[in-house]
């Protein structure tokens, strides 16, 4: 009957709305660092030195997750020589406030196997 389709209609609309909800501010999936990526961190480098203590002659962009909030903050997995890494959030504010990096935290010392988390 109408009604019956009515009533699942709304059912897995309610549904596909909480799965969705759920997501919003959550952390994407891990992406292989791409040359934007690697432009991010480029940028950010010198605030990232100053924070870990450490010079690193390697800089090199593996991997990174987004979360989108009031702009997008990266999560960059970055390989800095060696068997190290250091994990950086970064923080790109929206377009039309400007675009700015802010670098906002950094894990080190970090392994390639460690994954991106929420820090």
């Amino acid at each position: 009957s109408p009604l019956q389709f009515l009533l699942i209609y709304l059912l897995l609309l309610s549904h596909n709305k909480s799965v969705v909800m759920s997501m919003c501010g959550g952390l994407g999936e891990v992406k292989e660092a791409d040359a934007s990526v690697q432009q991010i961190c480029d940028q950010i480098k010198a605030h990232v030195e100053q924070k870990a203590g450490a010079n690193f002659g390697v800089f090199t962009a593996k991997s990174y997750k987004t979360q989108i909030v009031a702009g997008t903050n990266y999560f960059i997995k970055v390989h800095v020589g060696g068997d190290d890494y250091v994990h950086i959030r970064i923080w790109q504010k929206l377009p039309c406030y400007g675009g700015e990096l802010e670098l906002t935290n950094i894990q080190h010392p970090k392994t390639h196997s460690d994954s991106i988390e929420y820090f």
